[in-house]
């Protein structure tokens, strides 16, 4: 069994790892394209980045979870998908806040970080009661 310091640090590496996927991704996708809605294209183009990563690497090396087969993994995926609508809202919002406020790239790459971070520690919790549940033995 994990202590819960060892699931904070490895929850907290594969976040970052999410984060920088999609930060990264967001400033390729505005250096490709930077037109209309290139901001907003970019945070979409980013989420679709990380949320694969985060949940492969989460299932394995946080939750020690395994599928019993694809249909499962299928239906664990779309939970995690719908547990994250909300917690993507509360990153999304920050970020655009970010870029209201301050105009920059900068800020609103900080501001995404920040989103970020606040949205993994709730889906962090959300994913551990209703996704990766662990049967009773």
């Amino acid at each position: 069994m994990k202590t819960a310091a060892r699931i904070a640090l490895v929850y907290a590496l594969v976040s970052a790892f999410a984060t920088v996927a999609n930060i990264a991704t967001q400033a390729l996708s505005m250096w490709i394209y930077s037109g209309a809605y290139a901001v907003e294209l970019s945070v979409l183009a980013g989420t679709a980045m990380g949320f694969p990563i985060k949940y492969v690497l989460e299932k394995k090396h946080v939750f020690d979870f395994k599928a019993d087969n694809l249909g499962h993994d299928t239906r664990l995926f779309i939970l995690y998908g719908f547990m994250g609508v909300f917690t993507t809202a509360i990153f999304w919002g920050v970020e655009f806040g970010f870029h209201h406020f301050f105009g920059t790239d900068a800020m609103r790459y900080l501001g995404g970080a920040i989103g970020l971070t606040l949205g993994s520690f709730i889906k962090y919790h959300l994913d551990k009661r209703f996704v990766f549940k662990q049967e009773q033995s």
